[in-house]
């Protein structure tokens, strides 16, 4: 036998033996990708490995349609698969910019786009910037709704005043109830906030289970209702929460947010303080807990209660009907049968603690009330803290009260007024408890939502776990990896009047130019037979100058057109569109030659043949 073929034999049976993993070698031998499977796919230690890896799901969509780098109109989309859910749908108030405009709520567009995929709306509290734009929603999509009693009971009186009322389905839900909305279920969580009824969301969907806190406090000492349920919350935790969002309104606050038992202490002592004197308080409409304490400390004081300002009339109305306002008979009296009462003996709930233009407490102010008149003897309290961007409003009506002798309390001088919204601590206790895999700040401006995400790092998430959003961002998780993967329409839809959405961008520069400069509208009839002009040009100026105070250069204006009007004629230039931009170019140089203004100008042109 050759021996060089007997070593070649007996290497080939060595690899073989160590291939099935009954022998070793020192030496490096090369194996085919079909031999590296086999040893994979044998190997107990490679199984083990491949059953620790994370298993991907069905990815979940959470899709901001408002709510992020703002405040209001919160709106926000859950989907997966081909169902897909609304958490709130509110409003935001118009800021300087929009003139004229009454409100701004979401852009719906993606909702109509995947209309078919909707389930309904879940509601976390009956603020207007959780439900204020829900009606204009429902007109558009008729889909259940799903909130806690007094959440959908102020909610049905804007669907009264929409005429919706009756044609919406409302379904009452109550704390720790889960409704089934296509492959996802939603379940209710008891929080604290400035409103009764206020709940969290705890999403059970494909992906895992997604906390949204609402907005919320931890108040241990609530004045209706039972605290926060930290209980269910720790449970989810422990279960495993795949992703956390939460509000972020309070997160530059370090702390603890007071109980609103802190304000009925307060007024208390103010009760006490204005003695022989009438007592205004002026406070948000939707704060019942707020309501609730003034009536306890009135009532106690020996005063009667009136309310005044058309939003505090309806959610007292609704309160009192559901049952989270408990006044005693003959301690409500009609606001017109103020008179009627010694002033010593009354105390006047109001709106107006933003000192909005038309509430009742500015109308107080500005001595327009029909019937309060401000007094010496007038004891005011303004029981809120001035929304950012309204604290000129609010000082305006407080100097008002003060130039009319009254006393005016408001926060910065006692503790009159606490927050809603969780501060540091108490963030800090919900992503304690909770443990989420994910964190996403809601609810607040940028610098809110980076507060909050520090927040979250000191406590050990991941920076690469949070995600700061912006309204239209489609965030996705499939359970392993969570991350930005496309972008929705989204965007702000104007309601003036009646109209919605037909007030745009070119519409509000217009409106802004009118309000800073003023309009020029110059009108001329010409005859393009006899190529003359038979009157004008005359000119009519609003909000530029004073006219009879101005004849001069209205006169000098009024002759320009002239000549530049009658130079296109002599020119044969007849097209109407070339006519009116040679009289604005030329007026509106002249104009700015003299007052260094621009005031927007509009030339009409009459023909006749």
């Amino acid at each position: 036998m050759n021996t060089k073929n007997n070593v070649s034999l007996n290497k080939k049976r060595f690899i073989k033996r160590n291939n099935n993993g009954n022998s070793s070698s020192s030496n490096d031998t090369k194996l085919t990708p079909n031999q590296n499977r086999n040893n994979r796919r044998n190997n107990p230690a490679e199984r083990i490995n491949r059953s620790r890896e994370p298993q991907r799901k069905t990815p979940v969509k959470i899709i901001p349609l408002g709510g992020l780098n703002e405040i209001g109109k919160n709106f926000t989309v859950i989907e997966c698969s081909n169902d897909m859910f609304v958490i709130d749908c509110g409003l935001a108030f118009p800021d300087s910019e929009m003139l004229g405009v009454d409100i701004v709520i979401p852009d719906f567009t993606y909702i109509e786009q995947n209309a078919e995929k909707l389930r309904g709306v879940v509601l976390t509290h009956g603020h207007e910037d959780h439900i204020g734009g829900l009606p204009y929603f429902l007109k558009k999509f008729n889909v259940p709704v799903y909130g806690t009693r007094l959440t959908l009971g102020l909610l049905e009186g804007k669907l009264r005043e929409h005429g919706l009322l009756g044609s919406v389905k409302l379904h009452t839900v109550t704390p720790r109830q889960t409704v089934k909305l296509g492959c996802m279920a939603v379940e209710f969580l008891r929080v604290n906030h400035s409103i009764p009824d206020a709940v969290g969301l705890a999403m059970h969907t494909p992906a895992g289970i997604i906390i949204h806190t609402g907005d919320f406090k931890v108040d241990y000492t609530p004045i209706e209702g039972g605290p926060i349920d930290l209980a269910r919350f720790t449970d989810l935790g422990n279960k495993g929460v795949l992703a956390l969002m939460s509000d972020s309104t309070n997160s530059e606050r370090p702390g603890y947010t007071m109980s609103e038992r802190k304000v009925g202490e307060s007024f208390q002592k103010l009760f006490d303080q204005a003695e022989g004197k009438r007592i205004i308080i002026a406070t948000f409409a939707s704060n019942i807990h707020r309501i609730q304490q003034i009536v306890n400390n009135a009532v106690k004081h020996g005063r009667k209660v009136a309310v005044s300002g058309r939003s505090m009339v309806n959610v007292i109305g609704k309160g009192i009907e559901l049952g989270y306002l408990k006044i005693p008979d003959g301690i409500l009296v009609d606001i017109d049968m103020v008179s009627n009462y010694p002033e010593d003996k009354m105390c006047i709930v109001t709106t107006g603690s933003q000192g909005e233009a038309m509430s009742a407490l500015t109308r107080m102010a500005m001595g327009e009330h029909r019937n309060v008149s401000i007094t010496p003897n007038d004891f005011i309290i303004i029981s809120a803290t001035p929304i950012p961007g309204n604290e000129k409003f609010v000082t305006r009506v407080v100097n008002e009260l003060l130039k009319l002798g009254a006393d005016v309390v408001y926060e910065a001088m006692y503790e009159v007024h606490v927050s809603g919204h969780a501060c540091q601590e108490e963030q800090k206790l919900i992503l304690s408890i909770t443990k989420p895999k994910f964190f996403i700040p809601v609810h607040g401006e940028f610098k809110h939502l980076m507060k909050h995400a520090e927040t979250a790092k000191s406590l050990g998430i991941d920076e690469k776990n949070i995600i700061i959003g912006e309204i239209g961002n489609i965030i996705e998780t499939d359970g392993v990896d969570m991350r930005i993967s496309g972008q929705a329409t989204a965007g702000k839809v104007l309601v003036d009047g009646l109209g919605v959405g037909d007030v745009g961008a070119i519409v509000l520069r217009d409106r802004k130019h009118l309000a800073q400069d003023g309009i020029i509208i110059a009108v001329a009839t010409i005859n393009r037979n006899e190529g003359e002009i038979l009157s004008g040009p005359d000119i009519v100026s609003r909000g530029f100058v004073y006219v009879r105070e101005s004849e001069e250069l209205m006169e000098e204006a009024r002759q320009l057109l002239f000549d530049e009007l009658q130079n296109c004629l002599d020119n044969d230039i007849y097209e109407w569109n070339t006519i009116k931009t040679k009289m604005k170019d030329h007026l509106s140089d002249f104009i700015y030659f003299k007052t260094k203004r621009s005031p927007m100008i509009l030339p009409i042109i009459m023909e006749i043949q």
